[in-house]
């Protein structure tokens, strides 16, 4: 912008512009010129007053990144707007940028370069193979004598250990002289050791999977079994046995071991499973098998336990001295719905079955019939007739019927009469059949034990078995039937009549104290002193 001698007084700028001058207010030029504007005005500057551009590439590109204003470009734009757009592509692009330098940074890591393996010939391989452990199969040489050499030579004779320590467990099945002579017994001590102990403990009531300590002496001559210095290991829970060498000769030694035993009561709340919750709570299986059973007797394991039931155990526990223990018998069998008990069984009398207090006043057999007694000491879980069969899945005809009982309880024949079968017979498991005469007969089915034989005779109320759950059975029961020329009849066609035996009502009291007793014990609480005197750990060598 030039300002010429006249134009003061007009207002008005000359500007110079290829020869000519171009008038252009004063008052536009007083305002900020944009690019716009001087791109209108520098054309018509004359070439050697225009400024001159930038030489050099690298003068250029200063020059042009001078002219973009890089904070105002969006360089990460959001790519899930404006999908095909400058402003996409623009974002797409640094992101491919990005991306490649990040896989230019990538670190480069070459394997190393490990030494040739050295190439053995035949001689080479025979060496390293004789002095390898490998099996003798493989071709080592693995304890085979080596040939003599002027750092060694051979002996006739190698000598052994002066004794060997071992010990050996006791198999299923398997006998105290046949694994002591696996061990390396000699028969003739084998046959003495089992003579000592069979004279203190019968040689069957020592339970498999019991670890025996050995200590075996020097063999007498080259190839001959050793002689048997010392053996020790627990034949009852309270016993321990030590068969040692002395005077030439095997001596028993005896070492009892304190036991004492202590009821444990659990106690809790049946959730979708009795089992699995008498399990989370505990109790061991053995327990809680023998708690189903006696419940199994008296109610219905189906029908009777709901969830939110408090089911109550309590078991003898068996403590050792040695800090071992052992699960002993159910002692009492509860079980509560609220504030009402539903079942509350006590182990009582000397047949070890469970009893309620109910049993002192209801009677234990009934008559059916003339001459007919019931056949065991329990209720009516399944009458005669068309059913759905519990182990089958289908319906089918039940020809008798069943009465829930605990295991073991004892079934009596309902006449006299005479045995025409004793033993297993397919669904029915252990079976028995009697033959009362005049076409009349009856059958006993599922029992754990029989106990008559074929051809036997036997009186009314007289033992023939105890109950069980052999063969097509869901649980302890007996399944009853009644026979009239061949055919089976509904057992319960006769009514019931007169008692016939009951329980010794004079025991009530002593009952009740009892189970006043188990329902004082605190849940988990044991004594936690061992039995005294205490004796010494076994050593199990």
């Amino acid at each position: 912008m030039f300002r010429s001698h006249e134009g003061g007084a007009t207002g008005e700028s000359p500007v110079v512009g290829g020869g000519a001058l171009a008038v252009v207010p004063v008052r536009e030029l007083a305002a900020p010129l944009d690019l716009a504007t001087i791109g209108q005005v520098l054309p018509e500057l004359p070439s050697e007053l225009a400024p001159e551009p930038p030489q050099g590439i690298f003068a250029r590109l200063n020059h042009r990144l001078r002219a973009v204003d890089l904070a105002a470009v969006d360089w990460a734009p959001d790519l899930a707007e404006e999908i095909g757009s400058r402003r996409w592509y623009r974002g797409m692009a640094t992101l491919v940028g990005l991306a490649l330098c990040a896989l230019a940074c990538w670190p480069d890591f070459s394997r190393l370069e490990a030494a040739p393996a050295t190439r053995l010939d035949a001689a080479a391989r025979d060496e390293f193979r004789s002095q390898s452990i490998m099996p003798l199969g493989y071709g080592g040489a693995t304890g085979r004598p080596m040939g003599p050499r002027f750092a060694m030579r051979p002996v006739a004779f190698v000598p052994e250990r002066a004794q060997v320590e071992l010990a050996s467990v006791l198999a299923p099945g398997d006998s105290l002289g046949r694994m002591l002579q696996r061990a390396g017994v000699s028969g003739a001590d084998a046959a003495r050791a089992s003579e000592l102990v069979a004279a203190t403990v019968p040689l069957d009531e020592i339970r498999s999977g019991t670890r025996v300590a050995l200590v075996l002496g020097p063999r007498p001559a080259p190839g001959l079994p050793r002689p048997l210095e010392h053996a020790e290991f627990r034949a009852r829970f309270d016993l321990a046995l030590a068969v040692n060498r002395a005077g030439g000769g095997l001596v028993l030694q005896k070492r009892p071991i304190p036991v004492d035993t202590v009821p444990l009561r659990i106690r809790g709340q049946v959730g979708e499973s009795l089992y699995r919750a008498a399990r989370a709570s505990g109790a061991p299986p053995q327990a809680i098998q023998e708690y189903l059973q006696a419940l199994d007797g008296h109610i219905s394991l189906e029908g009777d336990i709901q969830s939110g039931d408090l089911f109550d155990l309590v078991f003898a526990v068996r403590r050792a001295a040695t800090g071992e223990t052992e699960v002993g018998d159910l002692l009492y069998a509860g079980l509560q719905r609220g504030q009402t008990a539903v079942a509350e069984l006590l182990r009582w009398g000397n047949d070890g079955a469970f009893y309620s207090a109910d049993s002192f006043t209801n009677p234990t057999y009934v008559q059916t019939g003339p001459g007919m007694l019931m056949p065991v000491n329990g209720r009516i879980t399944s009458s005669y007739g068309t059913r759905f069969h519990p182990v089958l899945g289908y319906r089918r005809m039940h020809a008798g019927v069943d009465f829930g009982a605990a295991w073991g309880s004892p079934i009596v024949a309902t006449a006299a009469g005479a045995v025409s079968y004793a033993g297993y017979h397919g669904g029915h498991g252990n079976y028995v059949r009697l033959d009362h005469g005049s076409g009349l007969g009856t059958g006993y089915a599922h029992m754990s034990r029989i106990a008559v034989t074929l051809g036997e005779r036997v009186g009314a109320g007289e033992v023939i078995g105890y109950v069980g759950s052999t063969g097509l059975s869901t649980g302890p029961h007996l399944h009853y039937e009644m026979y009239r020329d061949g055919r089976t009849v509904n057992p319960l066609g006769a009514r019931f009549a007169t008692v016939t035996r009951q329980v010794d009502p004079g025991q009530l009291h002593a009952f009740r104290a009892r189970l006043a007793q188990m329902k004082a014990i605190r849940p988990g609480a044991i004594l936690a002193a061992r039995p005294q005197p205490a004796v010494r750990q076994i050593a199990m060598r």
